[in-house]
């Protein structure tokens, strides 16, 4: 199926990626076909089926964006200097930073086969099944956090400094330029971070930035990491942001929108518990434990809560890739304040 359409639409001109990969990726041949992929509300994603192969395309939505957001340039940077190591990812083709062939900045990589998993409670798979999808969810984390960013040319992917500060500020002002409403216990949670800002570690690693099994792909058979993706919200960072982002996702409804825990048996499921993922985790790491961990759960609520009110704004401007599912989504913002108040202490 060809979907070639006016950019402006929302679509994609396959004749012009078509002319810019016959130029920049080597071995391609056509004809070109793309069908969009429907998930993912920031960077709109196609699988691009060709006469030499299978491909997929990740560009920046069209329209005015925020500063920094739709980081497209810095997935592929990411993606294409974790090659070789533990962390697995997709082979990179080509970026192309001339906005003018499609109407934004993009970027091309392999195709790669495998299962993505949307509800991590895994209602088809066996209770042991199930656990060593998680063990391997928690090898991979910590193999991200394990790479060194000097060997794998990362060491200014990210700047120096406090990363909770920075973070704070970041998502501060990213939440206040997509307000659409008041939302008190929002402004409730972003004043307790603020005064409970952890100290320094020393800890400074590549973050992924949205680490959850749904951006992951697994081998069709067997609990083995394909691909981890979407690196939009990659930088060098403290590592618990990650981990603590996996422990967030858990806390929310099962099923396709929540993608949580709540309410699962995870005993007889199969499936870990928040303490005892975060031990396995410690484990790999060769750390002794977490002090405080409510701090940085309660920080990825807050984090959520804005880059899920940027999806509402961007659905309300029409600029959303899939306008409906963003609206759905962006109404979930006073809900993951309200967790991230509750946090606070829940995790000690």
């Amino acid at each position: 199926m060809d979907l070639t359409q006016n950019a402006a639409e929302g679509g994609l001109d396959t004749e012009a990626v078509a002319r810019w990969m016959a130029a920049h990726v080597p071995g391609f041949e056509g004809p070109l076909s793309a069908r969009k992929f429907d998930v993912g509300q920031s960077n709109p994603t196609y699988r691009l089926d060709a006469g030499s192969g299978a491909y997929v395309l990740r560009r920046k939505p069209p329209g005015t964006l925020l500063k920094s957001a739709h980081a497209v340039d810095r997935e592929f940077v990411v993606q294409r200097a974790l090659a070789g190591t533990d962390v697995p990812v997709p082979r990179m083709l080509a970026l192309c930073e001339d906005a003018t062939v499609i109407g934004s900045v993009f970027y091309v990589m392999e195709h790669v086969t495998g299962r993505n998993i949307v509800d991590p409670s895994m209602p088809r798979e066996s209770p042991e099944g199930r656990a060593a999808i998680m063990a391997e969810m928690s090898r991979v984390l910590a193999a991200i956090h394990d790479v060194d960013p000097a060997a794998t040319g990362l060491s200014d992917f990210g700047p120096p400094g406090n990363y909770y500060e920075r973070q704070l500020t970041r998502w501060t002002k990213q939440y206040r330029a997509c307000e659409t409403e008041p939302l008190p216990a929002m402004e409730a949670l972003i004043d307790w971070l603020g005064g409970s800002l952890p100290a320094d570690d020393g800890q400074r690693t590549l973050v992924h930035g949205d680490y959850r099994i749904d951006n992951m792909l697994f081998a069709m058979e067997g609990p083995a990491c394909r691909a981890v993706l979407d690196w939009e919200l990659s930088t060098l960072g403290h590592p618990f942001a990650d981990l603590a982002g996996v422990i967030m996702q858990w806390q929310l409804p099962t099923g396709a929108e929540g993608r949580g825990l709540a309410g699962v048996d995870r005993e007889q499921a199969g499936l870990p518990g928040d303490a005892e993922f975060v031990e396995s985790y410690c484990r790999r790491r060769g750390l002794p434990g977490i002090d405080g961990f409510g701090f940085y759960v309660a920080f990825a609520f807050f984090r959520m809560a804005a880059i899920l009110q940027g999806v509402k704004k961007r659905a309300l401007d029409g600029n959303a890739a899939n306008p409906e599912k963003a609206l759905k989504l962006g109404a979930y913002v006073p809900q993951f304040a309200a967790l991230g108040l509750e946090a606070r202490h829940a995790y000690g």
